[in-house]
């Protein structure tokens, strides 16, 4: 089975240039203005894609949490308040996909919760991402199964085991697996890049990464080893309010990955062995004997 898969056009995997993806997220704090000037910024840096999250806050926030008061832009309200502001809705999605077509970047989104995924098929987005919290979801798994689009699986705070698991419902058709690290920001020594090619090994799937540290390194070293697209969190500015805002990039650090990401990838060759043609003025020069 080839190890590629087709995203809105764009042939995603091995041999092929990297998929990136700029996670707006909820760092648009509840504002579709915001979203609307992230997703103009991705695209003008190079992103092949953006990606926003759903989620009904009924079912996903859990009981004991519901009530907890938390300081927001909004004032001191509960966290289930929090949650129904940061959620988009059906208009904002129109928006978003209007938008998005108008400036010819693909965008797709995080579904928490088996309402959120019938909410999103409705715009046709070209894949869904599955949240590393839901990979332990034998229900949602299966009907995100029932999609019949690329299905990203994140595999954050999951062992080998669970991850078998879920690909055993899931399926490897659709699949794109992307290693991550769930932890905002996320510390280099818990990164485990190691676990791309790993990954790579067990399943016959694309396999990319979700990245959640500071800086951009790590992200590069990602497409070293193998992964095939790379997701990281965008935002206007990392001191905005929010969760996610300091595992976050901004414009210009995001342009700066792209950049590097294509010099990386110019400079992986075919693997084929020759002497350039560059090279041969200096074997005249620097090879006193050529016996062989």
């Amino acid at each position: 089975m080839p190890r590629t898969r087709e995203i809105a056009g764009r042939t995603v995997g091995e041999a092929h240039p990297t998929y990136v993806i700029a996670e707006i997220g909820i760092n648009h704090n509840g504002s579709l203005d915001i979203a609307k000037r992230l997703i103009a910024v991705a695209k003008a840096i190079g992103c092949d894609a953006v990606k926003f999250q759903k989620r009904n806050p009924e079912k996903c926030v859990p009981a004991d949490q519901r009530d907890q008061m938390r300081e927001t832009p909004w004032g001191y309200i509960s966290y289930m308040e929090y949650r129904h502001r940061v959620e988009l809705g059906e208009d904002d999605f129109r928006q978003i996909d209007q938008y998005c077509r108008e400036h010819n970047i693909a965008w797709f989104v995080s579904c928490w919760d088996t309402d959120s995924v019938d909410f999103i098929r409705a715009f046709r987005t070209p894949c869904i991402k599955i949240p590393s919290a839901c990979l332990t979801d034998r229900e949602l798994l299966e009907h995100y199964r029932s999609t019949a689009v690329p299905l990203i699986l994140s595999t954050g705070m999951s062992t080998l085991d669970q991850i078998d698991a879920a690909v055993s419902i899931l399926g490897t058709e659709r699949l794109l697996l992307a290693h991550c690290t769930s932890t905002y920001p996320c510390m280099n020594e818990e990164l485990n890049l190691r676990m791309i090619p790993r990954l790579r090994e067990l399943y016959p799937c694309p396999v990319g990464y979700s990245g959640h540290e500071v800086g951009l390194a790590p992200s590069l070293a990602a497409v070293a080893l193998g992964a095939c697209f790379v997701e990281r969190h965008i935002t206007l500015d990392r001191a905005m309010w929010g969760s996610d805002q300091a595992a976050s990039v901004e414009p210009v650090g995001m342009g700066r990955l792209i950049k590097d990401i294509r010099t990386i990838e110019a400079a992986f060759g075919d693997g084929i062995k020759r002497v350039y043609e560059s090279e041969r003025k200096a074997a005249s020069r620097l090879r006193v004997r050529d016996t062989l």
